[in-house]
């Protein structure tokens, strides 16, 4: 991709947009050289999580409490169940959250915040597994870990190498390649990442059944073979499907005539005042079962190009029928 040109640009400006680019520069260099420290410290902190039967307790301070947050709900929604607990609340009462059925994700680039490493002796008499993900190899939350995550940065983007930028991002990373690589140990596939996340797009397009969206009963226009075609129209005008079924008398799907359908009569000229619906519609419509996923639906109907689509049972009978406007409204488009 070409760089947007720059001209005319004030002295502040090019300022502006020359530290921009050498903090992208300077973060994308620590998360690169994370690569270094992934190694067997991060293959056993993935078997130890696998291992527990709780759930993975993230604890931080400061900035790295934020990333903690975000790590915590990204292990929850992709398989592994996880929560945060701020270190400053912990010696307060809330270590109550954690059992040693748990696995402590502590996270401290220095490795010595006091709120921290206060709580170290209480964590270790709990039980619970305590992985630490600090930047500092030789510091106390190192030290007392069962296993060192090494998620150190050269320097901060920050030009004082002060304010936490690169070591947050590399912190973040370390825990989306950490949750990435328990889903895969899980087989955690996009089904399930559609149930923890029902109220996303995601989520209405993989738990989203036909048979959730679709009209029955009387909502859905049908005729016998030997309709007339006033009986046809009668039927598709009140329905509002744009289409209505033929069906035999056991109740299985002959045809469909569509608003294309008469559309194309007209303009052959065909006089339509005498016929019946055996001989107006067309055989072999589209279908699909109520159990397919609605966005099936969908593709099916932007594969053929048509609007609606009959759903049968089993045996081939009328069971319902939708059309592009009951998927809009159930969000699946």
């Amino acid at each position: 991709m070409k760089r947007e040109p720059l001209r005319n640009l004030s002295p502040a400006a090019e300022q502006a947009i020359r530290l921009a680019m050498e903090t992208l520069d300077i973060e994308a260099a620590a998360v690169l050289g994370l690569k270094k420290h992934v190694g067997v410290s991060f293959a056993r902190v993935v078997e130890l999580v696998l291992g527990v039967t709780g759930r993975v307790v993230v604890m931080g301070m400061g900035k790295s409490g934020h990333v903690g947050r975000k790590i915590a709900a990204t292990l929850a929604s992709t398989g592994t169940p996880a929560m945060f607990v701020n270190t400053g609340e912990a010696s307060h009462g809330d270590l109550g959250m954690i059992t040693a059925l748990d696995v402590v994700l502590a996270i401290s680039n220095s490795g010595e915040t006091d709120e921290l490493t206060s709580i170290l002796p209480v964590l270790k008499r709990l039980g619970a597994p305590l992985v630490a993900m600090t930047g500092n190899p030789e510091s106390t939350l190192a030290r007392h870990a069962d296993v060192f995550l090494n998620c150190g940065v050269d320097k901060e983007a920050c030009p004082l190498n002060l304010a936490p930028t690169a070591s947050t991002t590399a912190q973040l990373a370390l825990g989306d390649a950490l949750a990435v690589a328990l889903l895969d140990a899980r087989g955690f596939k996009a089904e399930d990442f559609a149930r923890s996340h029902p109220g996303g797009a995601l989520g209405r397009k993989l738990l989203t059944h036909v048979s959730d969206v679709m009209r029955v009963g009387d909502a859905v226009p049908k005729v016998g073979l030997d309709a007339s075609f006033s009986e046809l129209m009668r039927e598709m005008s009140s329905k509002g499907l744009g289409a209505a079924a033929v069906v035999d008398q056991q109740g299985r799907v002959a045809g469909i005539f569509t608003d294309g359908d008469l559309r194309r009569l007209i303009e052959q000229g065909v006089d339509l005042r005498g016929m019946h619906a055996q001989q107006v519609m067309h055989q072999k419509p589209r279908t699909i079962s109520a159990n397919a996923l609605a966005v099936e639906a969908a593709g099916l109907m932007e594969l053929q190009r048509i609007t609606s689509v009959l759903v049968l049972d089993a045996e081939g009978r009328l069971g319902g029928a939708l059309n592009i406007n009951d998927l809009m409204r159930a969000k699946v488009i």
